[in-house]
């Protein structure tokens, strides 16, 4: 244990092993660190892989890697009580390979991945916990395991542990977690045959459906609920930030349970068999949430860095690329004969900057704050969309331009004229 390493990696998730991947690949000496029993092991749930930020990193990934469906069609609903209004987008191009996005289930997925991480050279030890960073003044030398004698040192630490990143916290690299900042989503696996879930959402084969969901089904709280087809199974959910939570007379589990009791999704999951139900955090923050990202022999990657992009949903891609990032910002000074202090490694913020991932993040930077404070997005909006289309679709003898005025009136008796406008204004701030 008292070897020295290039550089040591604390964690064994998608960032975590993309970054120990691309370094072992280099011929630097990689240790991985994982807290548990084995890579995924904490991980039951489905989840969305986007395939570019892996096919870059690993070109021949889908010849054997876990895979579930390739996502043929989106779609998007806005729900209120006991309706709700939305739109699809189904192309043919997703069905063609190589396919854009797969659902996959992250034990498996996790292990197969970290299986690969060992065959490019890296060492890894589970069941392990990373207690401390080992410091040198400012500059982290190495780190500070449970196990006996567990000092191991490095010329580089890379902390890819989570959103929840307890070492950067300890070390002062990161600051206390708000609550606002923070999702807390849960979620559920429901098996059923193949032939169900293919004949419910019109798919064969190996074709796959996403559902994203916004409105009344978060209560008035800042949140989105979700569906999407495995192969055997359907995973759903819901999150909402901790802070509303903290202020809600609900918990994630009642919110769930009302969920999945509206008549649009109930009929979609009935038969299925719940076996799988696990809860975890989603760093949603933004752009405006990020603590430092390098400094003195270290660097943080993944959900760590709250690299999570919930406007569209998007993390595992955000979680590899920052990886891979830091990976090719120690491949390029090792080869340069550089140290890796915080002069240096300023070129892996460089690299993040000039990414989609930053970009990204800097374009939806205002969203949480405009939608964590204005519930009506989630409330008075989803009523009135889904009144205005029942209005519209109901034929009972009115004309079309009365029935258009009436769905006006209701708008400015809801929201006002003046509240119509600010919000319009509201959104074009979180979405510029």
């Amino acid at each position: 244990m008292a070897e020295k390493f290039d550089v040591i990696v604390v964690g064994a998730g998608p960032s975590g092993n993309a970054a120990a991947y691309r370094l072992a690949n280099a011929g630097l000496s990689v240790l991985q660190i994982e807290r548990g029993e084995s890579p995924g092991s904490k991980n039951v749930q489905g989840a969305i892989l986007y395939s570019d930020a892996l096919e870059k990193l690993i070109p021949d990934f889908r010849d054997d890697a876990p895979l579930e469906r390739h996502i043929i069609e989106q779609r998007m609903w806005v729900l209120d009580d006991d309706s709700y209004i939305g739109s699809h987008y189904r192309s043919d191009t997703f069905n063609k390979q190589p396919y854009n996005r797969y659902t996959m289930i992250r034990s498996q997925f996790d292990k197969w991945f970290s299986e690969r991480v060992q065959k490019a050279g890296a060492l890894l030890i589970c069941e392990t916990t990373v207690s401390n960073l080992l410091l040198d003044g400012n500059r982290v030398i190495g780190v500070q395991t449970d196990r006996q004698g567990g000092e191991i040192y490095a010329d580089a630490v890379i902390l890819a542990d989570g959103v929840n990143s307890l070492l950067a916290r300890k070390a002062g690299f990161h600051p206390e977690l708000h609550p606002k900042d923070v999702a807390l989503a849960v979620k559920e696996i429901h098996f059923m045959p193949q032939e169900l879930i293919e004949q419910r959402f019109n798919v064969t084969g190996d074709e796959g459906v996403v559902i994203e969901m916004v409105g009344k089904i978060t209560k008035g709280m800042m949140g989105t609920g979700f569906l999407y087809t495995n192969r055997e199974s359907i995973t759903i959910g819901v999150g909402c930030m901790l802070s509303d939570f903290k202020t809600q007379q609900t918990t994630p589990y009642a919110l769930l349970e009302q969920m999945k009791a509206h008549p649009a999704i109930t009929p979609i999951i009935q038969g299925g068999e719940m076996k799988e139900y696990t809860a975890h955090l989603i760093p949603e923050g933004g752009y405006n949430a990020m603590p430092d990202l390098y400094g003195d022999g270290w660097m943080i990657v993944g959900d760590a860095g709250m690299f999570v992009n919930a406007v569209h949903r998007e993390g595992s891609n955000l979680a590899m690329t920052t990886g891979m990032h830091a990976a090719d910002t120690l491949i390029e000074l090792k080869n340069e004969g550089r140290a890796f202090g915080a002069a240096n490694l300023k070129r892996y913020k460089a690299k993040l900057d000039e990414s989609f991932v930053m970009k990204d993040l800097k374009k939806y930077k205002n969203m949480p704050g405009v939608f964590h404070t204005n519930p009506q997005f989630f409330n008075d909006y989803p009523e009135l969309l889904s009144k205005a289309a029942r209005t519209m679709l109901t034929v009972d003898g009115v004309d079309k331009k009365s029935k258009e005025r009436e769905i006006g009136k209701s708008f400015r008796q809801r929201r006002s004229l003046f509240g119509l406008v600010g919000d319009t204004f509201k959104l074009w701030r979180a979405f510029e």
